[in-house]
């Protein structure tokens, strides 16, 4: 089983807007809408201050594609597991520390939405993390993948990941493929998908 957890992205955009308790989204352009969850931070009696969260997934962009990587960049983390059960304040405060030091070293894309975070477990009881950058980040563990990794999308709860791997792998044996290792990568954070009330993931298959 493979990165088998949900993942906390967040890109922060702050801005103050009136309350209105019949359109909640005066004042937001459809632009804003559609590039991300808006996400509520403080509630009061005369505004509320938001922020962009998690980009609005399209699932045609990932769903049967094949990407070509050629070092492509990233740093990378790793927290321990209990067969594949994250504990989930460690990897919150492990991916928080990714984010901030790729943001403060400028090295996110400045497109959210083609930002990656990648899960991938070597064994039940550690999860790597790999996030994407644009360059080399200072004092980051930083690395590179490189190959064909063909993207799957599925709707489904996380825990049933392990299903579609194996339905992954016997489609790739049927073609004379042979699967080099698995990456998964989660649309919306935890909170954007209770927002939306579903979650995508794009399992990546790394051929070989």
């Amino acid at each position: 089983m493979h990165g088998s957890m949900e993942y906390a992205l967040r890109v922060k955009l702050p801005f103050i807007q009136k309350k209105d308790p019949k359109n909640p989204y005066k004042g937001i352009s459809e632009k804003t809408k559609e590039n991300g969850i808006m996400e509520t931070i403080i509630d009061q009696d005369t505004t509320q201050l938001t922020k962009e969260c998690c980009p609005l997934f399209h699932p045609e962009k990932w769903d049967g594609k094949t990407h070509h990587w050629n070092n492509k960049k990233f740093i990378k983390a790793s927290v321990p597991t209990l067969f594949h059960i994250p504990f989930t304040p460690m990897l919150d405060k492990k991916i928080t520390q990714m984010m901030k030091m790729a943001e403060d070293a400028h090295r996110l894309h400045p497109e959210k939405k083609e930002i990656l975070l990648l899960f991938t477990d070597p064994n039940p009881f550690r999860t790597e993390l790999y996030l994407s950058v644009t360059d080399v980040v200072p004092d980051a563990q930083n690395t590179s993948l490189t190959g064909t990794f063909m993207g799957k999308v599925f709707e489904v709860d996380y825990k049933e990941l392990p299903k579609f791997i194996k339905q992954m792998d016997n489609k790739f044996v049927e073609s004379g493929i042979k699967v080099n290792d698995y990456y998964v990568h989660y649309a919306y954070c935890p909170k954007c998908a209770k927002e939306a009330g579903h979650n995508y993931m794009v399992l990546f298959a790394k051929l070989n």
